[in-house]
């Protein structure tokens, strides 16, 4: 039977949560300060309707302070135009798309917040209900795990092979590479490592944060559907109320349909090029001195990165000097690489 365990690490500036699957990195959350909470799944919002597109059955809503927001409608429930809705987010904004609402009823007033988002903890409780939450070091170790993994394309397979992972802007292409996986039977190694595939490709997803249309390539020829189907079915389960699956290909293609609900990690921690924010890396030196500064008490410690990273750190060292000390130092150095820094005794 499979065990969920969740963690909770807060540092400055940002909190990370993270479900486990039997010991493997099935979801990570992440909240930093700044987000705007009328955009988080589950904040309700009273909003403005601001225009209607009946063609597309759709409105946009005005959530107050520039922010809009998406309304599908069905037939006969089409709002007016000026009309002032309460709607909660069952969408997050991903880059170059708007937040999706759902209608809950009629509100009165300007834009504004209701209700805010539910905090992470209870997020995760919401994943594993008879789990403890797990916080300090051991979070913070499992959270950095899962960040990496999720930042990976080609992933392992287990018994050998790969699996590969790459969204588009149309639809997330997912590679399963038999790779040196060995047997005598290749019709039965083929088989077991599809199998493999679809699970670890459904925790994947999760952790990633992907939703939208999937294509798997599936390895080899001579499927056997309605055995890969009940595998996705029990796979992708978790993912539920939301996920539709087309029938194996001709081509040896699973479509698999997923909610799209948190904003993907890739555009949580990397820019558009692909690498790591800033921002991002501001939380990693900041995460790093203050693991730093717990383990040795008492010591000065000066953490080296660029200037553009230093930039965004600062406020967050100030804060941390706040629980230290005046005894954190950042510095800054134009000539290492962006993505390096050094935490060290000065």
């Amino acid at each position: 039977m499979s065990e969920r365990r969740i963690y909770l690490d807060e540092c400055v500036g940002e909190a990370r949560g993270v479900v486990t699957l039997d010991g493997a990195p099935e979801r990570l959350l992440i909240r930093r300060e700044g987000d705007d909470p009328r955009l988080l799944l589950g904040a309700r919002l009273a909003a403005v309707t601001a225009s209607v597109e009946p063609q597309l059955s759709t409105a946009f809503l005005d959530a107050g302070g520039g922010a809009q927001v998406i309304l599908p409608f069905k037939p006969g429930a089409r709002p007016a135009r000026g009309q002032v809705l309460e709607v909660e987010v069952r969408a997050e904004p991903r880059r170059g798309k708007l937040a999706i609402v759902r209608l809950v009823g009629e509100a009165e007033g300007p834009p504004r917040l209701l209700s805010p988002p539910p905090d992470l903890s209870s997020v995760l409780a919401g994943f594993a209900r008879a789990a403890a939450l797990v916080v300090g070091r051991e979070a913070r170790e499992i959270a950095d795990l899962a960040e990496a993994e999720a930042l990976e394309t080609i992933h392992a397979l287990p018994g050998g092979g790969r699996l590969s992972i790459e969204p588009t802007r149309a639809l997330t292409a997912v590679d399963v590479d038999l790779g040196e996986r060995k047997g005598a039977d290749a019709k039965r190694v083929t088989r077991a490592a599809n199998l493999a595939a679809i699970g670890l490709c459904a925790r994947l997803l999760r952790l990633k944060g992907v939703g939208g249309l999937v294509v798997m390539d599936l390895a080899g020829r001579g499927h056997e559907p309605a055995t890969l189907l009940a595998a996705a079915r029990a796979a992708f389960a978790p993912d539920n109320p939301g996920v539709a699956l087309g029938s194996v290909g001709r081509f040896g293609t699973l479509e698999i349909s997923l909610p799209r609900r948190t904003r993907p990690l890739s555009e949580v921690l990397l820019d558009e090029a692909g690498a790591l924010t800033d921002r991002s890396l501001a939380q990693r030196l900041v995460r790093r001195l203050a693991a730093e500064a717990e383990a040795d008490p008492g010591a000065r410690l000066a953490a080296v990165c660029v200037p553009s990273v230093a930039a965004v750190a600062e406020p967050m060292v100030g804060r941390l000097a706040g629980r230290f000390g005046a005894r954190l130092v950042l510095r800054e150095d134009s000539e290492r690489p962006r993505e390096s820094f050094d935490v060290a005794r000065s």
